[in-house]
């Protein structure tokens, strides 16, 4: 605990997943944290999230393992499929081997069931004021703190400022001026199904993946196996960056249209979509200044082939929050020592992912090699290749395994 309580407290702009985690950790430490959200309430899209090892590392920190446990679902099995021919490719047991490996687990959970998660924890610290319908728009940082206004006209006074707005981060323009996202030329819908409308032949306890050409499809369980929840995704450059909207069903079986019948079958039991464009950016060494220092997508956001942009943020705000524990309250010095124990193994994971997006998405001779090299995989080459990203020496203050050979991709 710290024993220099600074008299204003932290302030937080962005209440998803890696702000609620921030705030969370920050309290713990002895601080007081202002969030500011600004939407009218917390919540989450409704979809899944993949949860590896290395965040629930975070969680038995935060104090959260056994609550997010009750909402998750442990499978079985990441498996991988050929989208094409159908054929299994690839099987990533997450059993006892597994376990004994990484120490923890592999989870499926719904997304806004873990904000909730957080939200509840947060509610019941003391330390954490919450604020919804606060955009911040403007900060100023001055000697021993700084001062932002929001879109509301209200004005706050902090200790220190953290940017977890996402993506479209306001405060990374004021810290870094690095513009737009860069649009990925991925496509993505997601929906979830009651379990009773997936054929029973495809209802399985894993994580289930199938890999084409340009083109992939995931379905695992949510909500303790009553619903399942469906990605596909699809490279286009149709759409302008930023898009988030109801996808269009025509055009999502006329890009799956070479793929396998359960592939064809499993999209259409979905009436409606939500789609997103991908987007990421390059990694960057710098995302603070002074007081003010970046979190999770605004930071470091990166593409979904590797489930990790929560995973990288809930490991953000627990490393966050040590450095300020370590060096007694200097917000400068804190968040330069968290962002430089950061910004390699985030770095690596925003590349890896676009790396993976293009590997899973093979067509032609590339497709045959990736099938042909996972599908000669043991299962301990499979956990060997995970070591980087799941790994105990992995994260979040430490560099891990950064530069470790890449033999065979993890799933």
């Amino acid at each position: 605990m710290l024993d220099k309580r600074e008299k204003l407290p932290v302030l937080i702009a962005g209440g998803g997943i890696g702000g609620l985690a921030a705030a969370l950790a920050l309290a713990q430490k002895g601080l007081a944290v202002r969030l500011l959200e600004q939407a009218d309430d917390f919540k989450e899209v409704g979809a899944g999230i993949q949860l590896g090892p290395n965040v629930f590392r975070m969680f038995d920190i935060l104090g959260l393992t056994q609550a997010v446990s009750r909402f998750a679902v442990f499978p079985e099995n990441l498996i991988m499929l050929d989208a094409i021919s159908g054929e299994e490719v690839t099987r990533i047991p997450l059993g006892d081997g597994f376990r004994r490996i990484f120490t923890h687990p592999y989870a499926l959970i719904y997304r806004p069931d873990l904000l909730n998660v957080l939200l509840e924890a947060c509610r019941k610290s003391d330390r954490i004021t919450l604020d919804t319908s606060q955009k911040v728009v403007a900060v100023d940082e001055r000697d021993g703190g700084v001062t932002v206004r929001t879109l509301a006209g209200k004005i706050y006074e902090g200790a220190a400022l953290i940017g977890a707005d996402g993506l479209w981060s306001t405060i990374r323009q004021i810290v870094v001026g690095d513009g737009k996202p860069v649009v990925a030329g991925h496509i993505t819908y997601r929906a979830v199904l009651p379990t009773k409308e997936v054929p029973e032949h495809l209802r399985r306890w894993s994580m289930t993946f199938w890999a084409g050409e340009k083109v992939h499809l995931v379905i695992y369980p949510l909500r303790g196996g009553d619903l399942y929840n469906l990605v596909a995704v699809f490279h286009s450059d149709r759409y302008a960056e930023g898009w988030d909207s109801y996808g269009d069903p025509a055009e999502l079986h006329a890009r799956f249209a070479r793929t396998c019948e359960p592939v064809r079958t499993l999209l259409g039991k979905i009436d409606s979509w939500r789609m997103w464009v991908l987007c990421d950016r390059p990694p960057i060494k710098t995302w603070s200044r002074g007081r003010v220092t970046l979190l999770g997508d605004a930071a470091h956001p990166m593409l979904q082939y590797l489930a990790q942009g929560a995973c990288m943020a809930i490991e953000d705000a627990v490393c966050l929050a040590n450095k300020v524990e370590e060096l007694d309250g200097d917000f400068a010095a804190a968040f330069a020592a968290y962002q430089n124990a950061r910004y390699l193994r985030t770095g690596r994971v925003q590349i890896m992912a676009r790396i993976y997006g293009e590997f899973y998405h093979a067509g032609g001779v590339a497709r045959e090699l990736r099938n042909m090299m996972l599908g000669g995989r043991t299962p301990e080459q499979a956990f060997e290749s995970m070591q980087w990203l799941y790994g105990e020496d992995a994260g979040p203050t430490g560099y891990g395994r950064i530069f470790q050979r890449e033999a065979t991709p993890v799933l």
